[in-house]
């Protein structure tokens, strides 16, 4: 009899040992298989489906969505979120706008561009001019001159001229006024050309090259020059 209940408890005490390794053959009640790798160690994923977050059909990675531009700060609900312009970019601190000595060419409250050196100056009197960081045109696209803004526009809308068009087929033929228009916040209009003053939705390319010729701006910037200066000022583009 003794010898009967010491078979039965070495049989108990193997199938109770066996009993891990066999649950951990299927996915088992830890979910999806990721926890129970982590307390386990099975490297063994869940069945697969057709379709899963981040995954198309049959599980095939697919490219990952573009990061939202608000999306960092998610976490801070009761916490205006900071505009993109001035959190998202990285300009030179050369850039930045601020008053400057000057002693170039042009008279108080009007507007001076020098293409070469990236800056756009609006003349105070005393000899001081307000210096903003610019954008240009490409090789082939810089121009000079002298202009006056001949028409003012808040969150213009974009329609590419023809010409661009057939450089940029692949460009919309009208887009609407907004932030992610590519003449950002404000324009001012050149004379009867097709050159602007305006902002930009690449705050990055502040200080380059870029352009078809218009002069781009940081959209705080375009914002500050628009007040300050009328229909009908002065440019001059050296």
């Amino acid at each position: 009899m003794r010898a009967k209940w010491s078979v039965a408890l070495t049989a108990l005490a193997v199938c109770g040992a066996c009993g891990p390794a066999m649950a951990q053959t299927g996915p088992g009640r830890y979910g999806g298989g990721f926890i129970e790798f982590l307390m386990t160690g099975d490297a063994q994923g869940p069945a697969r489906r057709t379709a899963v977050d981040g995954y198309g059909a049959l599980g095939e990675p697919r490219p990952a969505a573009p990061a939202q531009p608000h999306a960092r700060f998610a976490a801070l609900p009761t916490e205006p979120a900071p505009e993109v312009s001035t959190v998202a970019r990285a300009v030179d601190p050369r850039y930045a706008r601020q008053v400057v000595a000057y002693d170039g060419p042009g008279r108080a409250g009007q507007i001076v561009i020098d293409t070469n050196a990236k800056y756009l100056y609006l003349v105070q009197s005393g000899g001081q001019a307000i210096r903003y960081g610019i954008g240009v045109g490409r090789p082939g696209f810089v121009w000079t001159g002298a202009k006056s803004i001949s028409a003012k526009r808040e969150w213009p809308d974009w329609t590419p001229p023809a010409e661009m068009l057939r450089r940029r087929p692949d460009l919309p033929r009208h887009m609407a006024g907004g932030p992610e228009n590519p003449l950002g916040a404000r324009a001012m209009y050149l004379g009867t050309s097709l050159y602007r003053i305006h902002g930009t939705n690449e705050p990055h390319t502040i200080g380059q090259n870029v352009s078809s010729g218009c002069i781009r701006m940081m959209n705080e910037d375009v914002i500050d020059l628009y007040e300050r200066t009328p229909v009908g000022t002065r440019v001059e583009v050296i």
